[in-house]
């Protein structure tokens, strides 16, 4: 079989090749495999090198990115994105909300827990949103399940979060790992790994990547562990594919409205069945959403999850438009563009 070109092996494909126009032929496809403050790492068809942000400012960019670069190493211009994990934050002058790049062109967000006490519901819904809304395909991994009488039990309540979701249940530090997760980490393909602190993301990049990693010890009372992972990096995997190893996050709020749709479609799906509009699924005659909670087909606590989702979502789209108005003047809502 023909030996991939190098840049696939990297992750190119047609769809960034496509966006290089005529006059750009003497630039240089790199992807970014670092993002610090005023500067990057990239990696090409010649090996890694070091490269330069436009106006020595990095903050545009994120690990996983396609860029084109001059003679000199500096960024000319970033291609579009297959996709981008990104998250809310308040922003740094305190006027509202703002978006923090987590990774770009990712094809599988691994989101990691532990059957133990680090097991939450709410937050993994939380992580499926931000796969869903950044149009990656969504797999959870249930890490220390030797830990636990019953770890089918932690499986099914994952499996119940969303339709059609892959849940792999396995020991991080197993060489089976490579096995149980081939299907997402074939050549060319780039996963990224999220989680909590302490549930094994590192020791799960150590067995896929064969690096030595640092691993944080784990407190007996909760099962969670300090931060290893300090900053993102695209690594590459024995398979052939490339994963991107994020920090323990402790608040998470997707930014994209319609991964919260996505996750929890069962709850859209009947909305639009309600009598009214405007139904606020309290106590409204031909609310679709109360008459599946009273015939079991849906549970309240999921309603109320949902609840939450939707009113943090409107609460930070109000605070983005009002600082896109401070910072800009005039109307707009400040969203990025999804593609």
């Amino acid at each position: 079989m023909a030996m991939m070109p190098p840049l696939a092996e990297l992750g190119w494909s047609s769809w960034f090749a496509s966006q290089i126009g005529d006059d750009e032929g003497d630039l240089i496809p790199l992807r970014v495999t670092e993002v610090h403050r005023t500067r990057m790492a990239a990696l090409g068809a010649e090996g890694p090198v070091d490269i330069v942000a436009p106006h020595q400012n990095a903050a545009d960019f994120a690990v996983g990115d396609w860029v084109l670069v001059n003679a000199a190493m500096t960024v000319q211009r970033l291609l579009d994105r297959t996709s981008v994990l990104d998250r809310l934050t308040a922003a740094r002058d305190g006027t509202g909300a703002a978006t923090q790049l987590i990774a770009a062109n990712v094809d599988t967000l691994f989101i990691t827990t532990s059957c133990n006490a680090d097991f939450n519901v709410a937050r993994l819904e939380r992580y499926l949103a931000l796969a869903a809304g950044a149009g990656c395909v969504p797999v959870v991994i249930l890490t220390k399940a030797d830990g636990t009488d019953d770890p089918e039990d932690y499986r099914q309540q994952a499996l119940a979060l969303q339709r059609g979701l892959a849940v792999v249940t396995l020991d991080a530090r197993s060489p089976d790992v490579a096995v149980d997760l081939a299907p997402w980490c074939r050549p060319g393909q780039t996963v990224a790994l999220v989680g909590s602190s302490g549930v094994g993301k590192s020791t799960l990049t150590q067995t896929l990547t064969g690096e030595v990693a640092e691993t944080g010890e784990i407190r007996e009372a909760d099962g969670r562990g300090r931060h290893t992972t300090r900053f993102r990096a695209l690594r590459p995997l024995l398979s052939g594919g490339w994963i991107i190893d994020t920090p323990g996050m402790r608040a998470l709020q997707p930014s994209a409205p319609e991964g919260i749709d996505i996750v929890f479609d069962e709850i859209t799906e009947l909305v639009s069945q309600c009598k009214f509009r405007d139904c606020e699924h309290l106590s409204e005659p031909g609310c679709a959403v109360q008459a599946a909670i009273a015939a079991g087909q849906l549970d309240a606590d999921r309603l109320t999850r949902w609840r939450k989702l939707k009113r943090e979502d409107r609460a930070s789209s109000a605070a983005r438009a009002q600082a896109h108005q401070r910072r800009f003047g005039g109307g707009g809502t400040g969203k990025k563009k999804r593609r």
